[in-house]
């Protein structure tokens, strides 16, 4: 097939996937007249800097340059923002976030654990006195004050430098203000602790105590001389952190806010705009019953707005709950079979739509995002995501070529970014009016490659797919097939966008046909299928098997030589194809892979299965590591390689060594490839680079193809 194997893994690990150099993270002022951005200065360079973009004139200037302001130092990361960035899958360096006053003319940021603020009109940036490490920098909306945290203390300082001070310190080692528990970060979507009062005057605070929290223990077997990582880990049935929310003046005095803690535990979203009270998600510990609570910021006292219940689980959606300008109540919701836009009491939205998120809400519209719903969903719209405006009125595309597509929009303008499958990368757009009028420059590089990929449903339940041939395939000879899901929860893979698929389509280029199907439980098409896999994840193994017999009929495929690949769920999945079905599946890749989901953490795992002690059928079954997970026939044994970061706080390594040792007990010849110092993420160069070429050759020796 391909005659330079190596060339495309180096290329695909030196910028991270090609995402190195493209614009992202998105902010328009509402007047308008700018658009505030990160970006990298080319697709090899890992740091980002601060932009901004004139929309009338369309000229660009940097408004804050790391190498600069660090003075050409390197980038010093304290253990507290390292995890933020594993939390959300981070690889960049430089300026990763940064946040902006209600004009988008004052932006801070943290660098290096130090606290910096730009002028965005201005172009220029400063450092700001403040103790560190610095976490999480936010100006008030009036820009006059930065809130951040710095060692678990939420602190304030002036714009200009002054009067920094402590607003609310922690009482002990357990204890932080201002920042994000765990599972608010790994799974609720919600990355913040501390919101400002729209008037400026104020802020929420989060208050965390991992007190509760057993302690976990990572260690670098490399590394013997390094004490191990003591890291609190809420693994499913065990205890949560305690979260409380408190209203804090700028003087520090602060008042509780108060709601039944008890029954609903999570804090799951919190949103504070001019245009009414401040809203809290809360949600109960099973998930199966939520609040939306108005807060009374002068005594704490809290009003129910609405409540929701399921009798299986309720999702979190980017962007609600909140409030609409005229104060009308804005939600997500599952309702007569379709996951619809809520404005008031009118839902906007039907069947036609799977409502993913709300991105921006006006006088007039709400924008959100959304792929079509089960009615209707068909081949041509597979892997598709669109860009609408909502209101009274009706539903408009504002997205049109077909593709991924999502957009930040505040006042007349719109960044709209796009991909798809006949275009690298992703383009970002400025609309004014819903008219293109700008493009922002990509310094991303080309991948030099085109995946050769058919969108198509598999199966009786049409389960969504994606066929990747050889780019040099002769379109007759059956191939060896490589399924490549994730083919979980929160993890479309089957998209309409070309960069999704390089990695698919590398593997192919060696000399497979690759299939990528999502099952029941990933996302995209309607609450049922999502829900499809509640207490049995199992159900995901059935519908990869499905959509390939399926396939098969269509495609040249070679059913006697069939293997299976993935990371995280999809490396369960992996693990369960070849244990469990050993007549379809002849060898597999499980790459950190959870293979028992009593040791994940609880609100993902309890979500799908409940409890340990109370479903303990459910975590038995979707196990690898019991005596039902090792059920198969005692024959074939097939080849099993399996990869786990030594690292890794989310999928600990345990994972995989639980999962060695009982295959070694049962007698199952398998491999493990141990990854020192690497996390859930693999950002290292060489080991990513490696990784793919190591999976290769496993995969034609267990197949019994060349490897020449």
């Amino acid at each position: 097939m391909t005659t330079e194997p190596h060339s495309f893994p180096r290329r695909h690990a030196r910028t991270q996937r090609f995402t190195l150099g493209a614009p992202r993270s998105f902010t328009v002022a509402p007047d308008g007249s700018r658009v505030v951005f990160l970006r990298s200065g080319s697709g090899t360079d890992r740091a980002n800097s601060l932009w901004v973009l004139d929309v009338e004139e369309g000229g660009e200037r940097v408004a804050a340059d790391p190498r600069a302001l660090l003075g050409g130092a390197s980038e010093d990361l304290s253990p507290e923002e390292r995890a933020r960035r594993e939390r959300s899958r981070e690889g960049g360096a430089g300026i990763v976030g940064y946040a902006t006053d209600s004009a988008v003319e004052l932006a801070s940021f943290a660098l290096s654990g130090r606290l910096f603020a730009a002028e965005l009109r201005a172009g220029t940036a400063r450092e700001l006195p403040a103790p560190g490490p610095v976490i999480d920098p936010r100006p008030s909306p009036d820009g006059r004050h930065v809130a951040y945290v710095a060692r678990g203390a939420l602190r304030v300082v002036g714009a200009e430098g002054e009067g920094d001070r402590a607003l609310a310190e922690p009482e002990s080692e357990n204890v932080s203000y201002g920042l994000a528990e765990f599972i608010a970060a790994e799974e609720m979507g919600r990355s913040r602790g501390f919101w400002w009062a729209p008037e400026s005057d104020r802020l929420l605070m989060a208050r965390v105590d991992d007190t509760p929290v057993q302690r976990w223990w990572i260690a670098d077997p490399a590394h013997p001389e390094r004490e191990p990582q003591r890291v609190p880990y809420p693994a499913a049935g065990t205890g949560n952190a305690e979260v409380r929310l408190f209203v804090v003046g700028l003087d520090g005095l602060r008042t509780e806010v108060a709601w039944d803690r008890a029954r609903f535990p999570y804090l799951a979203h919190v949103h504070w705009s001019a245009a009414g009270a401040p809203l809290l998600l809360v949600q109960a510990r099973d998930q199966r019953s939520q609040l939306i609570l108005a807060v009374d910021a002068d005594s704490g006292a809290t009003r129910m707005v609405h409540a929701d219940e399921d009798r299986t689980w309720l999702d979190l959606f980017p962007g609600v709950p909140c409030w609409s300008p005229s104060g009308q109540l804005v939600r997500i919701a599952d309702e007569g079979g379709a996951r619809v836009l809520a404005v008031g009491d009118r839902p906007l939205t039907g069947a036609q739509l799977h409502v993913r998120a709300v991105l921006d809400v006006s006088g007039y519209d709400v924008l959100i995002s959304a792929s079509a719903g089960a009615e209707a969903a068909g081949e041509a719209e597979t892997g598709q995501v669109h860009v609408y405006r909502v209101n009274e009125l009706g539903v408009e595309r504002v997205s049109q070529e077909p593709g991924v597509h999502a957009a930040v929009r505040a006042g007349t303008v719109t960044v709209l970014v796009s991909a798809t499958l006949n275009r690298p990368g992703s383009r970002a757009q400025v609309l004014r009016d819903g008219k293109p009028t700008r493009t922002v420059p990509s310094y991303a590089e080309d991948p030099g490659m085109s995946p050769r990929v058919t969108l198509a449903e598999g199966g009786a339940r049409r389960v969504p797919c994606a066929v990747l041939m050889p780019r040099d395939y002769d379109g007759d000879t059956p191939l060896p097939v490589l399924m490549d899901p994730y083919g979980g929860p929160h993890g479309q893979r089957v998209v309409a966008s070309h960069n999704a698929h390089l990695t698919s389509q590398w593997f192919a280029d060696q000399g497979f046909a690759v299939v990528v199907a999502d099952g029941r439980g990933t996302p995209g098409r309607s609450p049922a299928w999502e829900k499809a896999v509640h207490h049995d994840f199992t159900r995901s193994l059935d519908d990869q098997v499905e959509a390939l017999e399926d396939l098969a009929k269509r495609h040249p495929l070679d059913l006697s030589r069939v293997a299976i690949r993935g990371w995280s769920y999809g490396g369960w999945l992996a693990g369960l194809a070849v244990l469990r079905r050993p007549d379809v599946f002849h060898a597999g890749i499980a790459g950190a892979p959870v293979t028992d989901w009593a040791l994940y953490d609880t609100h993902y795992t309890e979500r799908y299965l409940g409890t340990p002690a109370e479903h303990p059928e459910s975590y038995a079954k979707s196990s690898l590591v019991t005596a039902e997970g090792l059920s198969s026939p005692a024959e074939p044994h097939r080849p099993l390689m399996i990869v786990h970061g030594l690292a890794d706080d989310n999928v600990v390594v345990a994972h995989a060594l639980r999962l060695s040792s009982a295959l070694l007990a049962a007698g199952r010849p398998h491999e493990v490839l141990p990854l020192s110092g690497v996390t859930h993420i693999t950002p290292q160069e060489q080991v990513a680079e490696n990784l793919l070429l190591l999976q290769v050759d496993f995969l034609k020796r267990s197949l019994g193809m060349t490897t020449a």
